[in-house]
């Protein structure tokens, strides 16, 4: 009995839990909502408005740090030669 039984449950798993199992997930990746053109294009403009607030605000603390000698800045200074039209 376990001679027929084994085969018998290795070719179903084979070629039926496989295809259905890839056929499954194919189907829900292709029903996964993706970002739309216009969702790029608004996270492109967050990032944006983002980099210039963070110059600004490198900017009000060198000015701070300027009228005060013992300012000490939050968090570490970044690079100024940062690339605003680099996408990621």
């Amino acid at each position: 009995m376990e001679d027929v039984f084994l085969p018998i449950m290795i070719c179903g798993m084979l070629f039926i839990g496989m295809p259905w199992l890839i056929l499954h997930y194919s189907t829900k990746w292709k029903q996964a909502p993706k970002i739309t053109d216009e969702d790029e294009r608004l996270l492109d403009e967050l990032h944006l408005l983002a980099r210039r607030l963070e110059d600004r605000l490198q900017t009000v603390e060198r000015i701070v740090a300027a009228d005060n000698p013992d300012f000490r800045p939050a968090r570490p200074p970044q690079d100024d030669d940062y690339d605003f039209d680099r996408r990621n």
